[in-house]
């Protein structure tokens, strides 16, 4: 048993009674989050999903990371399918006041992970050529879309920790952005539920230069012009189940 699953307290519901699919880690993370109109953010969510907020605030985050150690329940690691980049555009969403994460996009540089992910969770994983070099503890990232089909993005950036680690207090925003333990998708008119277990992040603040943010196509510009709100966190290891339909 992994002890993740010693440590469920920080959970705002309950793990659950099914076993989970597959397990991760997700390194070198960044959290970049901007404050987006709750009316411009709800133009591109699905109807059937009510947008969360943090004081009335809708929010986008970008969020590039590496994913390793790819495993499914009770089968050994991913033969090829072990390692890859991703770069994940996303807001915040509830059904029944259960708190998730919404994605946009998932831009990957793996085809056959990306083939994968598309089929088995009906998320919007898309291809992307990409590269990530650590140098001294900064962290370049550089991300460029291929996908057939979807509009043509890019995103470039240099990134890294500041500040000694700490735990997101309960309550705050860096707790509200970064503590969702489910992921919300759509098939049509369908609604389903991916629940997700992980301990408490490891956060710490950070330091971003962005040189090419062209990752969000659909929306202006001009919301990406304020500083975002960035935290990082080196590893985490994540427990994903399978979609669950919401009746």
């Amino acid at each position: 048993m992994y002890q993740e699953f010693n440590q469920i307290e920080h959970r705002p519901y309950p793990l659950p009674t099914s076993p989970w699919l597959m397990t991760q880690m997700w390194d070198q993370l960044l959290f970049m989050h901007w404050p987006i109109p709750v009316e411009e953010l709800k133009k591109h969510i699905p109807p059937a999903l009510e947008l969360d907020t943090f004081d009335g605030t809708g929010w986008i985050g970008i969020v590039p990371f590496a994913m390793n150690n790819i495993r499914m329940h009770g089968f050994p690691q991913v033969p090829y399918v072990q390692s890859f980049l991703e770069l994940n555009v996303r807001t915040y969403v509830k059904i029944n006041g259960k708190p998730g994460v919404y994605f946009f996009t998932l831009d990957a540089n793996h085809k056959l992970a990306v083939a994968g992910a598309r089929k088995l969770f009906s998320l919007p994983y898309v291809n992307a050529d990409m590269e990530m070099t650590d140098i001294n503890g900064r962290i370049d990232f550089k991300s460029e879309r291929t996908h057939r089909g979807y509009l043509s993005a890019s995103f470039d950036v240099a990134y890294r920790p500041t500040s000694p680690v700490f735990t997101a207090t309960k309550g705050s925003i860096e707790d509200w952005l970064t503590a969702r333990y489910c992921l919300w998708t759509t098939k049509g008119q369908r609604v389903y539920r991916g629940d997700i277990h992980h301990t408490p992040w490891d956060l710490q603040q950070a330091e971003a230069e962005i040189k090419i943010n062209k990752i969000a196509p659909f929306l202006p510009d001009t919301y990406f012009d304020s500083e975002p709100l960035l935290l990082y966190s080196p590893s985490i290891r994540a427990f994903v189940w399978k979609l669950d339909r919401v009746r």
